[in-house]
């Protein structure tokens, strides 16, 4: 037995209990009808001109039925006798190449052949002028060229910053049209001005180039889409804001009071900007944003095959895996913090040969007089939260609670031979 197995050894695993979580779980059913339907309410079609090269810009974010909401607004488009294409609209992302980011929009679903459109992939931007601050406004080459530009993107809370606006469509305008050039340029002066940069550049953006509408999703806390929304470029940064704090209020959380230990299954690119959503975990990035819960111990351990290697965000965890330390490819994360000049996320947390130990450091360093009485919770990842388990420590708090529901009784967590959890 090494030393680290054998300071571990006696550290007590809790049984754990399977809890449903409960949440508004407001859905839209037809999401390709909710998109023709968004677009004909904004009354922006007339935009749409017979024979026009129209960009599309689509980013990595996780975002529900989002083959769907790309081939519905392709749909719209074409049938109006316009020429859609969609280009990657994500800043640094997919490693800040080319080849990367159409990869990253392919594990997404987003390709010629299940959205009817081509993916027209660069890294290459043109500049067009100084915003009124004074920033240089970069732009996809492809999208500066076509004749008009469209923006599909969730709205939702950022992971590092607060503001009028945060992760949106003006978001996507500035930082994933942007490119790496582009989104080096709003995070230069760090995450503290970013929402007033995103302001900015964007309005220089709606001003000088041929931007004619963004399709807005709201998700509900079940990640499912609740909402769709058309937004005319002129009315966006009107519209976004209030779209914004729906989002706020439809998100998820994690229900149990400030837990000793969090076990985290998978992180990822797919899943937040930074792998593990700051906004569910506590764990921000930097100072600038307070957190509604505080956790004592992070464990993480795996990253999911559609982040493609890129493991931004780990550094906010406290503990993880050799498995998930070998599917890091440092180069697609680094190019990350690079661009956003934030290093915590890609720093390495402990790393313990199996998902047993990992856990188990996670428990011994929580801080806990008796480690037998641990809170512990375990999800899935930070997007899926109607169902987590709970450690017994923690079923008597929750008992009586409307939100929460026991499905079962407490049971040890299993195991292989090789230390390896057995995800359920």
């Amino acid at each position: 037995m090494g030393v680290l197995e054998e300071l571990l050894r006696d550290v007590p695993l809790p049984k754990m209990a399977p809890v449903r979580q409960k949440f508004d779980a407001t859905r839209v059913e037809d999401v390709a009808a909710a998109v023709h339907r968004a677009i004909a309410e904004a009354g922006v079609g007339d935009r749409i001109r017979p024979g026009a090269r129209v960009a599309i810009g689509v980013g990595s974010r996780g975002i529900a039925n989002l083959p769907d909401l790309v081939r519905a607004t392709v749909e719209v488009i074409r049938q109006r006798g316009a020429e859609p294409f969609i280009v990657p609209a994500m800043g640094s992302h997919g490693g800040a190449t080319a080849e990367g980011q159409r990869a990253t929009l392919e594990h997404l679903g987003v390709t010629e052949a299940t959205v009817g459109a081509p993916v027209r992939a660069t890294m290459e931007v043109v500049q067009r002028g100084v915003s009124a601050g004074g920033l240089p406004l970069y732009v996809d080459a492809h999208a500066a060229a076509a004749d008009g530009i469209v923006v599909i993107n969730r709205i939702k809370p950022h992971t590092s910053f607060r503001g009028r606006v945060e992760s949106g469509l003006i978001k996507m305008l500035v930082i994933g049209l942007g490119k790496q050039r582009g989104a080096e340029t709003a995070h230069q002066l760090g995450m503290g001005h970013m929402a007033d940069h995103l302001l900015d550049l964007s309005a220089a953006f709606v001003e000088r180039l041929p931007l004619w509408f963004g399709v807005g999703v709201i998700e509900n806390a079940y990640d499912q889409t609740a909402r769709v929304v058309a937004v005319p470029a002129e009315r966006l940064h009107e519209v976004e804001p209030e779209l914004l704090n729906e989002a706020r209020a439809r998100m998820p959380k994690i229900l149990v009071q400030d837990p000793d230990v969090l076990v985290v299954d998978e992180m990822g690119k797919d899943i937040s900007g930074v792998g593990m959503d700051p906004n569910i975990t506590g764990r921000y990035p930097n100072q600038l944003v307070q957190p509604d819960i505080h956790i004592t111990r992070v464990c993480v351990l795996r990253l999911t095959q559609r982040s493609d290697g890129n493991a931004n965000g780990i550094g906010l965890a406290d503990v993880t895996t050799a498995v998930l330390e070998a599917q890091i490819d440092r180069v697609k994360g680094y190019a990350n913090c690079l661009t956003s000049t934030s290093l915590a996320s890609c720093r390495l947390p402990m790393v313990l040969p199996t998902d047993r130990l990992a856990v188990q450091a996670a428990i011994k360093t929580c801080n806990r007089e008796d480690l037998s009485k641990a809170r512990v919770v375990r999800i899935r990842n930070t997007l899926h939260l109607e169902r987590i388990w709970v450690s017994e420590s923690v079923l008597p708090e929750i008992s009586g609670d409307p939100r929460l529901e026991v499905l079962g009784p407490a049971e040890p967590m299993r195991f292989t031979d090789a230390g390896d959890l057995v995800f359920d």
